[in-house]
């Protein structure tokens, strides 16, 4: 994806105050050898932008100048009510170095399982993203978790995945091997068994005696 970019001259809370009000919204560039940029960006723009979810997870061409460099989204402020970007962060890439993503799930096949199509079970999604480690060009905008095996009372953890090539697990996630999805049976209570206990607790009406 392509992000335009304009170098600023000013700083300070006045200068970004004032370049939102005109429509923008100021950022950062960081990372690598050269020394940190500050930036402004369309807000309208990136507002959409940040919308879309490979803008979170995928290598970004951001051109200042005419001059393309690769990086990555790493934090942005939004306001507190309002649909305002207040500030965005963006860290340079090398194609020999591993970076550490946040990457989304992709659920699949959850409607052919057993699981679900016999026994009726509910999925819960514990997780909707991971984190990985891979090279810059081996970085996929999602990752799919294949859930027609799942079972009963059983989950799909991290390590149970298929990740792309020159993908690989960062080291706590890898240690502790996280549920990303279980399967459970719903807790139904029928009509007859709520109504049972409130019958048993009320005392037996006595029949009308018949007066001589």
């Amino acid at each position: 994806m392509k992000v335009v970019a304009f170098e600023r001259s000013v700083q300070g809370t006045g200068a970004s105050r004032r370049l939102r009000n005109s429509g923008k919204t100021p950022g950062i560039i960081y990372g690598g050898k050269d020394a940190a940029t500050v930036i402004e960006l369309d807000h309208n723009a990136l507002f959409h932008a940040l919308r879309k979810e490979a803008f979170h997870s995928s290598i970004l061409d951001l051109e200042i100048g005419g001059k393309a460099q690769k990086v990555l989204l790493r934090d942005y402020q939004m306001h507190p009510f309002k649909p305002l970007v207040l500030h965005i962060d963006f860290q340079r890439v090398s194609a020999t170095e591993k970076v550490h993503m946040r990457v989304p799930l992709h659920f699949i096949h959850a409607d052919t399982s057993a699981a679900v199509k016999l026994q009726g079970a509910v999925i819960s999604h514990i997780s909707t993203e991971l984190e990985i480690s891979c090279l810059p060009a081996d970085l996929p905008e999602f990752i799919e978790v294949d859930l027609s095996k799942i079972e009963v009372g059983h989950g799909i953890h991290a390590k149970d995945i298929a990740l792309p090539k020159g993908v690989t697990l960062v080291l706590h996630i890898e240690q502790e091997n996280p549920v990303l999805a279980n399967a459970r049976i719903p807790a139904v209570k029928s009509a007859d068994t709520e109504a049972a206990p409130a019958a048993a607790a009320a005392p037996a009406a006595e029949a009308p005696k018949d007066k001589a």
